[in-house]
């Protein structure tokens, strides 16, 4: 089966220097950014000449992330771009400016300085400001004109609709060829899309052989583009059956009944199909009537919530007594440099979360109290995901996912009040121990699962799994929090928001094709990685465009000191195609709980928090803030916010 530029590997297990180093800094964070509707954007058709049509397109495929885009995509951008001209000595883009645009050299030399180092000469071909068009962030050296410079230059917001538009199109019009297949065509959408998800797309040259009569059938194609010949061998020579072209389909019987193949498929022209194996579709169908990953839809009241479970975490704040933000006063440290200073239990540049504690209530009882700047929210057009966290976490009772108990408002800040979780950061203990011991990876990721089953279940994806975001408890048990990429979403339903942490992206997220649920289980692979090696798979200290083109080429190299077991999770978790990673086939979570690196696990007692957590020596004894990074935060008050996004809070 030959492979199309944008289809990965599956992981292969291969010796690594076990010496490798683990991650030492924080992973930094992708702001989600509101994708705008086809409406509110028009997409300007530039025309160009073939020659200027071909310089386009040798750049984009000599690019190493560019070239993974397929032939319709690329398309679809050459059209966009347009022509934009600099003077000698004039600025291109800035070193700490926010980048919205890519370039591509049409003519003239640019030279690229780093703090007033030089680094490179730019000239005809090249592509700089790449990553620009994925998501907002700030240019990381200077580009000044040498000469008389000619650039391509396309926008951010214009690619993130073309990428949308042309993935959605693709996706309705592969939904429409399987609902015409004899096979399929009982299936709903909604099962349908994860056969789609489940399906790779494969390119064939003139005279290629697709499928043959050497042996059982066991894959299952339909023509995107091209003609293919069926011929069958009738006394000892090769008999023209027919041509069949786009939208028709063959070895559809293949994947269900062990049946020898009398024919044989040859590719006419160029030929592109989307093809499944037996395996991968055998795990797929005939779908249970009901599986534990099914989706409940949102309803206008909110989530369904499918169970309320008790808390047994520790001090829980009488609710029926509401909470005044006047009430609550922080916590100070009683020894080291910051002694008297309020606690800062973390940071970042939308505000902070400190330890507070309230006046009315009994010694001990502690909240960890997230404020964020309003004129931030505003700014970086983060109010519907705010919201969103907010809601979601409203309606979640469960013992995996962090506990909001109150939100509230001022001239400057949103609050929300949460479930102080005293045993740390999931992170802060990695880092002290540099990687965890399998069984301690297992309580943790089998932790993960309990909140993600959670989350699914009532319709909710979460795409920011990391050590970052998970807290112990003071029993040791892992705690998601940090819900503000959360987004609510319907069963078959795909979203197309460029979010998440770069080490962490799931290939569909890069590749622009839309994601949906799936997205946690990838995370969930490197997530089990990092904890026992101590970095991702995909992290090696260096440039995001690189880290990306491994995400894309999907090769997994598993350390010597990892399991068996370890590896064939992460392997299944981490497989390119969403539709065929475990947890999100037929058997759902219920899969992914019985395979045996789960072994040990008693998911019973695990739900009703009766197993000694595996974590609890990794829990220092002391002050509440003892498990936690001293910060030393400047007092800088926000800027007051007055246009009333947050009236509901």
């Amino acid at each position: 089966m030959a492979n199309n530029l944008l289809q990965a590997r599956k992981p292969a297990s291969m010796p690594v220097n076990e010496a490798d180093s683990a991650r030492k800094t924080r992973a930094c964070q992708i702001v989600p950014e509101p994708l705008l509707n086809s409406a509110d954007l028009q997409v300007l058709r530039i025309p160009k000449s073939n020659s200027e049509i071909r310089q386009i397109i040798k750049a984009i495929h000599l690019n190493d992330f560019l070239r993974r885009l397929d032939e319709l995509q690329v398309s679809a951008m050459v059209e966009c771009f347009r022509s934009v001209s600099y003077h000698p000595r004039e600025t291109v883009i800035s070193e700490g400016s926010v980048g919205t645009t890519m370039f591509i050299v049409a003519e003239g030399e640019l030279l690229v300085t780093q703090c007033s180092h030089h680094l490179r000469t730019l000239s005809m071909g090249d592509v700089f400001g790449e990553l620009a068009i994925l998501y907002n962030c700030k240019r990381t050296a200077t580009v000044k004109a040498i000469g008389h410079v000619k650039l391509w230059e396309i926008h951010r917001q214009t690619f993130r609709t073309i990428m949308a538009n042309n993935s959605r199109q693709k996706r309705q019009d592969t939904l429409r060829l399987l609902k015409e297949t004899q096979t399929l065509k009982q299936m709903s959408d909604a099962q349908l899309s994860r056969i789609i998800d489940s399906m790779e797309e494969c390119k064939f040259l003139p005279g290629d052989l697709i499928a043959s009569d050497n042996g059982k059938g066991t894959d299952f194609y339909i023509i995107l583009r091209g003609e293919v010949q069926v011929t069958q061998r009738m006394n000892g020579k090769d008999d023209l059956i027919g041509i069949m072209r786009t939208g028709e389909y063959f070895g559809e019987l293949s994947p269900l009944r062990d049946i020898y193949k009398t024919t044989t498929f040859r590719a006419i022209g160029e030929v592109t199909c989307i093809t499944m194996t037996r395996e991968d579709f055998e795990d797929m169908y005939p779908f249970d009537a009901v599986e534990s990953s099914d989706i409940e839809s949102p309803t206008t009241e909110g989530l369904a919530l499918t169970e309320i479970r008790r808390y047994s975490s520790g001090f829980i704040p009488d609710c029926s007594k509401p909470i005044r933000l006047t009430d609550l006063e922080p916590v100070v440290y009683q020894d080291g440099v910051h002694v008297g200073k309020a606690v800062t239990l973390g940071a970042g540049g939308y505000g902070r979360v400190e330890l507070v504690t309230c006046r009315t209530w009994r010694p001990g009882g502690y909240l960890a109290l997230k404020k964020v700047s309003k004129e931030h929210i505003v700014r970086s057009r983060q109010q519907e995901h705010i919201r969103t966290e907010r809601r979601v976490l409203q309606r979640s009772q469960s013992p995996f996912i962090v506990r909001l108990f109150q939100t509230f408002k001022d001239n400057k800040y949103v609050y929300l009040a949460l479930e102080f979780c005293g045993g740390g950061e999931l992170w802060t203990k990695l880092r002290e121990v540099k990687k965890f011991t399998e069984e301690v990876a297992v309580f943790c990721c089998a932790c993960v699962v309990e909140g993600l089953d959670y989350l699914h279940a009532n319709g909710v994806i979460y795409r920011d799994l990391k050590p970052e975001n998970l807290m112990l408890d003071k029993h040791g048990y892992v705690k998601m929090v940090d819900f503000g990429f959360a987004k609510e979403l319907r069963k078959g339903e795909k979203t197309y928001t460029f979010c998440g942490t770069p080490e962490y992206l799931a290939p569909e997220i890069l590749r622009n094709e839309g994601h949906d649920f799936a997205v946690d289980f990838w995370m969930l692979g490197i997530l089990a990685f990092e904890m026992m090696v101590g970095r991702p798979p995909f992290c090696n200290n260096s440039d995001p465009r690189t880290i990306y083109g491994k995400i894309l080429d999907g090769a997994i190299n598993f350390p010597s000191s990892l399991s068996e077991a370890s590896c064939s999770l992460i392997s299944k978790l981490c497989r390119p195609r969403p539709g065929q990673r475990l947890g999100n086939n037929r058997n759902g979570i219920r899969g992914l709980r019985k395979h045996r690196w789960f072994n040990k696990v008693n998911w019973k007692k695990l739900s009703s928090r009766q197993l000694d957590a595996p974590t609890l020596p990794l829990i220092k004894q002391g002050p509440p803030y003892v498990n936690f990074k001293r910060y030393s935060i400047a007092q800088c008050s926000a800027e007051e916010e007055f246009s009333g996004w947050d009236e509901d809070f």
